[in-house]
């Protein structure tokens, strides 16, 4: 954790025009809890440093929003974001919810799984590689060595403990030390996740 927080990493610097007019279209105001992490996550976002940092949060919570808002904090600042969940249905689902929020602000939204195949996935690699796509949402296909993005900047893990530390790290390189945020539902309690999680902020 020492050695990451000296890397040297993205500092995002913008007025968070795009995430004040997702804030004005959504249908519900932010929870307190979720306004404090987002404030949290947005300060990592301007750090020098990588960040590394775990979102926990009950099924149902909003950990998707405040995801959705750090990506398009970096989204603003030039910057690609993807999303990798486990099971394509959980893709379908943050494609389809995602896609109809950001679509009104020219964000846009790409969904990338193993069944998207031939010349439908070339192109859609060739769009993620131009940069003309600014939000990724996929399951593990999106770590596949054919993917290249232009200029990640934030790369989101859905579900965390179903994916690997390897997993987490391939999509980590997809970007020149993008910054990192993992999301779970799942409670850990606080010595094991020291264990698994000790160079994440929780």
């Amino acid at each position: 954790k020492r050695g990451m927080a000296i890397e040297t990493g993205i500092s995002f610097q913008t007025d968070g025009t795009l995430v004040q007019r997702l804030l004005d279209l959504l249908s519900f105001q932010l929870t307190r809890a979720q306004e404090r992490v987002w404030t949290e996550i947005k300060e990592d976002l301007r750090r020098p440093h990588p960040m590394n940092r775990l979102i926990q949060g009950d099924v149902g919570s909003g950990k998707t929003v405040v995801a959705l808002l750090a990506s398009l904090y970096v989204v603003e600042c030039g910057y690609q974001a993807a999303i990798m969940a486990p099971t394509e249905v959980l893709v379908e689902q943050h494609y389809l919810n995602i896609h109809r929020l950001v679509e009104p602000l020219g964000v846009k939204v790409a969904m990338l799984t193993s069944s998207i195949k031939g010349s439908e996935r070339e192109d859609l690699y060739d769009q993620i590689r131009r940069g003309d796509v600014n939000l990724v949402i996929g399951t593990h296909a999106v770590i596949q060595e054919a993917v290249e993005f232009h200029r990640l900047g934030l790369a989101i893990v859905d579900e965390q403990h179903k994916f690997g530390v390897v997993q987490r790290g391939l999509l980590k390189r997809k970007g020149l030390n993008p910054d990192v945020l993992v999301m779970t539902a799942t409670p850990i309690p606080r010595t094991l996740a020291m264990t698994i999680y000790g160079d994440l902020d929780v």
